[in-house]
């Protein structure tokens, strides 16, 4: 039933002696009644106005309602998703798709919300250092409870490393929904990660020339826990910015690295002396091998000679003994006899009236001592 005012009052009809209130004729208790029935009124005729005869009935009650859910659903519907985002709609609370960057369309609130992850994002994470800005530029400041680590060798190290993150394109909803904290959750990993790796590590190695093998093993262990999480997150890479002993050791550290160094120049230069005297000295063996090689060949030869020579000489003697026996022997006389003097007797002879010694030698060296003498006086 519409409800108009009829006559002067208000609702609750009106009597004679002026406006009457919900509680009665006068004025209501606590004191004089704004003009609320004349706002009431004007609202009515107002909306009278729109209806159809001038009656506020069950059509324009529809009319109403209809028009409460068309700027209800005009106004939670539409949605823009940003270039670097993703969006994921949820439906009562449950995850039902993903939409990609644009302006899209889902169920105003509270049948299905939106949430608007930045998948494309890079995020840095610090571990061991904090950075802050101040009146002359970044300040960079030491966060020792952090970077402090024990090595495999029980030295500790410390390590200042950032961490580049993102969201897996694939693994939003795990992102979402399976971690609560996603920068601490990360930050707790790279720590874990990296004190796991430096525990297994020497400190030589660490301070010098497997950074990178470093850096690769703790991305490696990073992922594999952060996928066993189920988190979500993709992790780009691991960048070590200083790996110093702690401050109060780094001055005897360095005297120790300087030792280390002077060390491996004396082995450098051991080698390469080593490198020059081992060949020269494997050049003169081999000359020693060929000269005793030769002169093996040499002996051999001579002993093979002789031996042909004797064979040759016994099958000449074989065939004539006594001469070939005279024959020896003479040449033997002959080879012993041929440098030295000699006095030759024959003692088949009768050598009593012979002369018993002949100074052959002598007269020999008589003349040439006389020619020697003549030739020195006529140089006077």
């Amino acid at each position: 039933m519409a409800w108009k005012n009829q006559g002067g009052g208000g609702p609750w009809g009106s009597g004679g002696g002026g406006p009457r209130g919900p509680w009665g004729t006068g004025t209501p208790p606590g004191g004089p009644n704004p003009n609320l029935e004349d706002l009431i009124r004007r609202g009515q005729d107002r909306l009278q106005s729109f209806m159809p005869g001038g009656n506020f009935g069950a059509t324009g009650i529809l009319i109403v309602v209809l028009a409460g859910v068309a700027l209800w659903l005009a106004y939670g519907s539409l949605f823009r998703v940003q270039p670097d985002e993703l969006g994921v709609v949820l439906r009562f609370g449950k995850h039902v798709r993903d939409v990609q960057p644009g302006l899209n369309y889902k169920w105003p609130y509270p049948i299905e919300t939106v949430l608007l992850p930045q998948v494309l994002r890079v995020n840095t994470l610090s571990v061991g250092m904090r950075f802050s800005e101040g009146r002359t530029g970044t300040a960079v400041r030491d966060v020792p409870e952090e970077s402090l680590m024990l090595t495999g060798d029980e030295n500790i190290v410390d390590v200042d490393f950032t961490v580049l993150w993102r969201i897996k394109p694939d693994g939003v909803g795990e992102y979402l929904f399976n971690i609560q904290n996603a920068q601490g959750t990360v930050k707790a990993v790279a720590e874990s990660a990296m004190r796991e790796v430096i525990g297994r590590s020497e400190i030589r190695p660490i301070l010098t020339g497997a950074r990178n093998v470093t850096e690769q093993a703790v991305h490696d262990l990073m992922q594999r826990t952060l996928n066993e999480y189920g988190a979500g997150v993709q992790i780009q890479q691991v960048n070590m910015q200083k790996v110093d002993p702690p401050a109060q050791v780094i001055d005897a550290y360095r005297d120790v690295q300087a030792a280390q160094a002077d060390q491996q120049r004396q082995q450098n230069e051991a080698q390469a002396y080593a490198n020059r005297i081992v060949p020269e000295a494997r050049g003169r063996a081999a000359q020693i091998l060929q000269g005793a090689e030769g002169y093996r060949q040499q002996a051999v030869a001579e002993a093979k000679g002789q031996t042909a020579r004797f064979l040759k000489v016994y099958e000449e003697y074989k065939k004539a003994p006594d001469v070939t026996r005279q024959r020896l022997y003479l040449e033997t006389m002959e080879r012993i006899f041929a440098n030295s003097d000699k006095v030759i007797l024959d003692q088949g002879a009768n050598t009593a009236g012979a002369v018993p010694y002949l100074p052959l030698p002598e007269l020999q060296r008589r003349p040439a001592s006389a020619a020697s003498t003549q030739s020195q006086g006529g140089n006077r």
